[in-house]
């Protein structure tokens, strides 16, 4: 057994997210959005942090890091769960960051998400989106969604990842999994080559540049069903961020696609509970229609937002009214929502403890 499995294994049981080793530092851990120190370890020095790093990598693993001084891979502890590993070089020499994956893969029932993102899985075509910053659950979503599909329909899935994170075991569907660098040199080349291979459903864990985006878009309309995550904290920015992707004199025929390929996209926040022993997931569900198409075509971003305000009754909410349901039931630090809200007017009763009566 590894010297950091011992680390993996206090940072499941503390229900952490992240695992931090630094030289000249203890090992500190992510719970519930906050850093904290592992008790009783000693300060890492340089060769404790070697040594605990360089047990799990294979050879070519470690030459590359040497190389490279960047190193993303997963690590499998059975039993306990997989990690998404980080290494890299800072001032004080060597470090990483491990991101944990549980091992079960929580239905979507389990995760506390608005209903409607179940419905996601009953779609047979286009492009769906789960956005927001880094460690707000994105993986976590979608793997609730494919596992959805697995469990409902008798589908070929084929997802790409960097690193590859939750492996699915075959229920109703057939699923291939493929990871970056291992099995494939890149995202696009990887979904370049998936449409020759019968697929139904396309996960690409990132859609980090242009050509990966083209090819989504292909892909989606072609007639696959195409699941992706973006960096984006809202259903209009993400819009945005993938037109301007592309060159000006693109941008117009690349609206006509996404206007005619996205269903829905889900964007997601982490917000701490009261008392800060827990985070709850803030989301905001934008769904297709033919009017969003044309606001899509049009770049009118206003017209987004009146469009999720209206359709209220399909299961479409923006992502300050979901925090400030959070909020209001009292589940919610209010400060913490205050941080991460768009229009904080809106919010600054909350932060004064002014919640309406009744609303608790």
């Amino acid at each position: 057994m590894a010297k950091i499995d011992a680390l993996f294994k206090h940072l499941r049981d503390k229900e952490g997210s992240d695992l931090f080793i630094i030289v000249g530092e203890p090992p500190k851990m992510r719970v519930h959005g906050s850093i904290v120190t592992v008790e009783g370890a000693p300060n890492l020095t340089i060769e404790m942090v070697k040594v605990l790093l360089m047990e799990i990598l294979s050879d070519e693993q470690r030459e590359v890091y040497m190389k490279d001084k960047d190193l993303d891979f997963a690590h499998a502890l059975e039993g306990i769960a997989r990690f998404r590993c980080n290494y890299f070089y800072q001032n004080e020499g060597p470090a990483a960051c491990f991101r944990i994956i549980p091992e079960k893969i929580k239905p979507l029932t389990e995760l506390n998400l608005p209903p409607v993102i179940g419905t996601f899985a009953d779609y047979a075509r286009g492009l769906i989106l789960v956005t927001g910053p880094t460690g707000s659950g994105k993986s976590t979503t979608l793997a609730g969604i494919i596992n959805e599909i697995n469990e409902r329909y008798a589908k070929h899935i084929v997802t790409i990842e960097d690193p590859l994170e939750f492996v699915h075991a075959p229920k109703k569907s057939l699923i291939t999994h493929r990871e970056v660098g291992t099995h494939c040199d890149s995202f696009d080349s990887a979904l370049r080559a998936s449409v020759r291979e019968d697929p139904d459903v396309i996960l690409v864990g990132e859609m980090r540049d242009l050509e990966t985006i083209r090819l989504a878009l292909t892909a989606a309309e072609m007639g696959f069903l195409v699941l992706g995550t973006l960096h984006t904290n809202s259903a209009a920015k993400t819009v945005d961020r993938i037109v301007d992707v592309f060159p000006a004199a693109q941008q117009p025929a690349v609206r006509t696609m996404l206007a005619g390929s996205l269903v829905a996209i889900c964007s997601q926040l982490l917000v701490k509970g009261v008392g800060g022993k827990s985070r709850f997931c803030a989301n905001e569900i934008m769904l297709s229609s033919a009017g969003l198409g044309n606001a899509i075509r049009e770049g009118n971003m206003n017209m987004i937002k009146t469009h999720i305000q209206s359709g209220g009754s399909q299961g479409m909410i923006l992502m300050d009214a979901s925090l400030e349901k959070l909020v209001q039931s009292g589940k919610a630090d209010p400060e913490d929502v205050y941080m991460k809200a768009t229009d904080k007017q809106r919010f600054q009763r909350y932060m004064q403890g002014q919640v309406p009566s009744g609303m608790h």
